[in-house]
């Protein structure tokens, strides 16, 4: 997957008067089947895509070890216009599958995957046995800071990473609990939360499981420095012994603790949410479903609490309060911060409708807290029965704060390609939205497919100041972002008597800059733009 290939992106209005346009479009060409995993939205308003790719060009060779002979992890850095900044690949030497990435304050990166290589070409840790999770730790240039290889005789998954209030991380994923004794779980797949230090220290493990299936779908950090943990349960309560402490088999020091399921499923599978302190223990947990199959797959936080979304099969029933259209639809629910449930809506596209990602968007009250003013959902629909003209496209579904459908659009390419499924989609500051996924050209070849939107409705929703700085205090470097509209503009710094420092000019919205070199104290920072706009703030050097 190299080259970039730029098109024209045409959008079917649905339902509802949207102003759309399409700001740029990379098309990044495969020969196999890549697997793209998200899009990571960097502090300084870039974009890291991740995924899985076999390297085109042959395999990639190491000193007195086989060659490469599968899946890489595979990262692409886009900038604002999305253009490319670098491309990387992290090698073992078989199968090594990523999954998650997210981006740290610091302005770098940590990705998680599964890998199934031992020790060789970039993997420097042995396998533990099975499948194992591998941890890499980047800086903004796509450099390794630190790797850590996380496992036991058990085949673990990871699933999903964030970053802590203290800059440390958890990492959430899955491990087959039947196939090694020392790491038994309570069913036939259970739930492991690993927490570490900012230098990739394990600080403690969590093993959460019911009498059956529970995979890790997705987490995010919560306003208290904790974590919500979304998983697809087809599992009961387990009733037993089991809930104790026992060492895992990793060479850790710190003993695993145990969390068995307490909430029963409804039907066939479950939302089953957990809430985590900031030190990794359990604060409450909640099921939700119908009778039939209810598949989580994203969550969000809201100036009340959390949503939850994903997949229903299920009619009325259990404690779903809505039904289903056809096929498979979209469920969504709004939960306070305790979770219990504020409302739940179902969507339909017809078909199998997949909900891959979800942002709220953000306001101010005038006492200064935040309010959700709207929600927007990005996912793709498969044909199940007869083929409908949109499916296995990218779809966006924009509702109000309360759930109210509000507009939908299908987003097509100039020629229609086969297989368009989305795997991520992010709502930037400015109101542009990112859509990242595969288009098969033919069964086997997944291109990747990056399209930013623009778009007028939701940017007028977004509050925006004229100059922002962050982080703010700073040590070493800041972030500048000018809030208004323009081509070209200039960063000046100034101390307090006046005297000019800096001077950078720039095109971006977000810009970086170096403050290593000033003393501690107080700083102005003036922008001045083409469009004759200016606007000034202060800046604390640490």
């Amino acid at each position: 997957m190299k080259k970039f290939y730029t098109g024209a992106f045409f959008l079917c209005t649905i339902l509802g008067v949207s102003a759309q346009e399409v700001v740029w479009q990379k098309d990044i060409k495969s020969s196999t089947q890549d697997f793209l995993s998200q899009v990571t939205t960097t502090i300084d308003q870039q974009y890291l895509i991740s995924g899985s790719s076999i390297q085109a060009g042959g395999q990639k060779m190491g000193a007195g070890s086989k060659q490469n002979n599968g899946y890489d992890y595979h990262f692409i850095k886009l900038n604002q216009q999305g253009e490319e900044v670098w491309e990387k690949y992290f090698s073992g030497q078989n199968h090594d599958f990523l999954s998650a990435t997210v981006a740290t304050q610091e302005g770098g990166f940590l990705a998680a995957g599964t890998s199934y290589s031992g020790k060789g070409l970039d993997k420097k840790d042995d396998s533990k046995g099975g499948t194992d999770i591998w941890l890499i730790r980047l800086n903004e240039f796509g450099d390794e800071l630190w790797q850590k290889t996380i496992g036991t005789q058990a085949d673990e998954e990871a699933r999903a990473v964030i970053q802590t209030t203290d800059f440390g991380f958890f990492v959430a994923g899955s491990f087959v609990s039947a196939q090694d004794s020392k790491m038994k779980g309570y069913g036939s797949k259970d739930v492991l939360i690993v927490r570490l230090d900012k230098n990739g220290k394990e600080l403690s493990q969590l093993i959460l499981g019911g009498k059956g299936l529970d995979e890790v779908e997705k987490m995010i950090p919560t306003k208290d420095g904790g974590a919500l943990l979304g998983v697809y349960s087809r599992s009961s309560e387990f009733r037993g012994s089991g809930s104790g402490v026992q060492n895992s088999d990793n060479k850790t020091s710190n003993p695993a603790s145990r969390y068995p399921k307490s909430t029963n499923n409804f039907g066939e599978g479950d939302y089953w949410i957990i809430k985590l302190s900031k030190d990794g223990k359990v604060e409450w947990e909640k099921n939700f479903g119908g009778k039939g199959d209810d598949h989580l797959r994203t969550l969000a936080l809201t100036s009340t609490g959390y949503l939850i979304g994903g997949e229903s099969r299920s009619e009325r029933s259990g404690n779903k309060s809505v039904g289903i259209e056809e096929g498979t639809d979209l469920w969504l629910i709004s939960l306070d911060e305790r979770g219990e449930e504020i409302w739940q809506k179902s969507y339909n596209f017809k078909n199998r409708d997949v909900l891959m990602g979800m942002s709220v968007i953000s306001g101010m009250m005038e006492d200064g807290s935040g309010k959700s003013k709207g929600i927007l959902l990005g996912g793709y629909t498969q044909a199940e029965g007869r083929i409908e003209n949109d499916d296995e496209t990218f779809w966006m579904l924009y509702l109000d704060q309360n759930g109210n459908e509000q507009w939908r659009k299908h987003v097509k390419g100039e020629t229609r390609k086969k297989e368009e499924r989305l795997s991520d989609i992010k709502l930037n500051r400015d109101g542009s939205i990112i859509l990242a996924g595969t288009s098969a050209e033919e069964l086997g070849k997944e291109n990747w497919k990056i399209v930013k939107l623009g778009d007028k409705q939701i940017n007028q929703l977004i509050e925006k100041q004229d100059i922002k700085i962050y982080p703010n205090p700073v040590s070493d470097y800041a972030y500048v972002e000018i809030g208004f509209d323009f081509k070209e503009a200039e960063i000046l710094l100034y101390d307090m008597s006046g005297r000019q420092l800096q001077s950078l000019k720039t095109k971006n919205k977000v810009t970086k800059i170096n403050i290593q070199p000033l003393i501690q104290g107080a700083y102005l920072i003036t922008i001045k733009t083409d469009t004759n706009k200016t606007a000034n703030a202060k800046l604390i050097k640490k």
